[in-house]
This record gives structure tokens, C-alpha cells and sequence, in this order.
């Protein structure tokens, strides 16, 4: 089942660059909700591709409703509670329980952070499979009935580009599998492919069907297609 957050090919207008004519954060809060989500993302109670499963998860409505930094915000409250880092009694009072007992962390200092955010984390590992598939390879994408066995399950595989058909361009070596990592499972690394569509072939009515749409996408999310 497609969620809030997958709106790629949905109608939108055209998009706008606006480079360099507004701040960085457009209001003050914006910039404590990126440093916020920093700070406890160093604690090490969880990984990115929790972090982005955890927005996903919101209730459409509020996913819907919600500004950019509010979805961060809102996710980041919601790892915080199931983590039992914060209570849900401290978020609604807005206050801190006394009580409560210290968290055993090393915190992100000011002077690392222009440093975490440059380098991020890492994800290439090495397998000891070799790749399924080569440069030239025609192959097709899951649907995500496929490769996504329950509702609240993180996958890079867009909806507009399941159950599609595409060629392999380029093998990028293998990488952490978010839709094992996001939910605490494992590394479970696999390649990661460059693999070319036709936007005629993504969408029933694109205006230029012959134009080329690259996507990264994991083994898992491939089958192999005969021509």
C-alpha cells in the first residue's frame, strides 16, 4: 500500500529553483528541529533509515498537514517515546520528569557537527555473492505487494516505478538494505543498481514518453525480464 510520503509522479506543477534568495532555515525553529534530530540521532538508539520510516509512519493527515520540519518533529518524538527515552507525559507537560533516570550517552558536540553532516554515514559493504545482474540486463521491479510484506515497512522502491520495466546502466556495489536496517533487522547488504526507464513506461500519460528517468534501486526490488 502506497504511503503519504511516496507522492513522486503525482501531479504538481512545475518546480521553481529559488537558489540563494532565502536563508537556509526559513523560520528559527527550523534549524533546533535539524539540530534537535542530530542530537538524538548521535545517541545511537536508532539509524537513518529508522528515522526516515518513522516520518513515513505518520497518520496521512498529519503527514499531509504537516510542514516539512514539523514531520521531522513529529517522527523524532515518536522514536524518542518507543525508545522509552522521553515519555509521552514529558512531551505533552513540556517538561522534563525529574525522576527519570540519566540517559547513558556520549552527546554531539557543537564543534563535530559541520563534520557529521559532510561526512554521513558510510553505507557500502562487501558481499560474498556476486552481483545477479549486469550493465544491459532487462529487468522489472516488484509491486510493492511484492516486496513489501507489511503496512508499516520502509522501501526505496517507489510506487510510481513498481511493477515496471527497466535496463541495468551501472552496478553501484553493495550497500546497507534500508528495508532491513529501518526496522532493526540487520545490515542485510545487497547491490545496489542504476537501472533506466522510459518515462513512457512509468507513466500512462507523460509528455515526453521517451525521456530517460534513472533510479537506484536494490536486487530485492528486481526480477529479471526477458526480451
Amino acid at each position: 500500500m502506497k504511503k503519504p510520503h511516496d507522492m513522486g509522479g503525482l501531479p504538481g506543477g512545475a518546480i521553481i529553483p529559488d537558489f540563494g534568495k532565502e536563508p537556509v532555515f526559513k523560520e528559527g525553529w527550523h534549524g533546533r528541529a535539524l539540530a534537535l534530530t542530530l542530537a538524538a540521532g548521535a545517541l545511537g538508539r536508532w539509524n537513518l533509515d529508522a528515522s526516515r520510516n518513522a516520518r513515513e509512519c505518520l497518520p496521512a493527515d498529519d503527514y499531509n498537514r504537516f510542514s516539512y520540519y514539523e514531520k521531522w518533529l513529529a517522527g523524532l518524538a515518536n522514536l524518542l517515546v518507543s525508545h522509552q527515552l522521553v515519555s509521552r507525559e514529558e512531551l505533552k507537560d513540556r517538561r522534563a520528569d525529574k525522576n527519570a533516570p540519566d540517559i547513558d550517552a556520549n552527546p554531539l558536540s557543537a564543534a563535530k557537527v559541520s563534520a557529521v553532516l559532510k561526512t554521513g554515514g558510510p553505507t557500502r559493504r562487501k558481499v560474498a555473492v556476486a552481483p545477479r545482474f549486469t550493465v544491459g540486463d532487462f529487468v522489472s521491479t516488484k509491486s510493492l505487494q511484492q516486496g513489501v510484506s507489511q503496512p508499516n515497512n520502509h522501501t526505496r522502491l517507489p510506487y510510481y516505478a513498481s511493477g515496471k520495466k527497466g535496463r541495468i546502466i551501472a552496478c553501484h556495489d553493495a550497500h546497507i538494505l534500508p528495508d532491513s536496517h529501518a526496522h532493526f533487522n540487520g545490515e542485510a547488504p545487497e547491490y545496489l543498481y542504476g537501472v533506466q526507464f522510459l518515462a513512457g513506461d512509468l507513466f500512462a500519460d507523460a509528455e515526453h514518453p521517451e525521456d530517460e528517468i534513472c533510479l537506484d534501486l536494490f536486487e530485492s526490488y528486481l526480477e529479471p525480464l526477458k526480451i
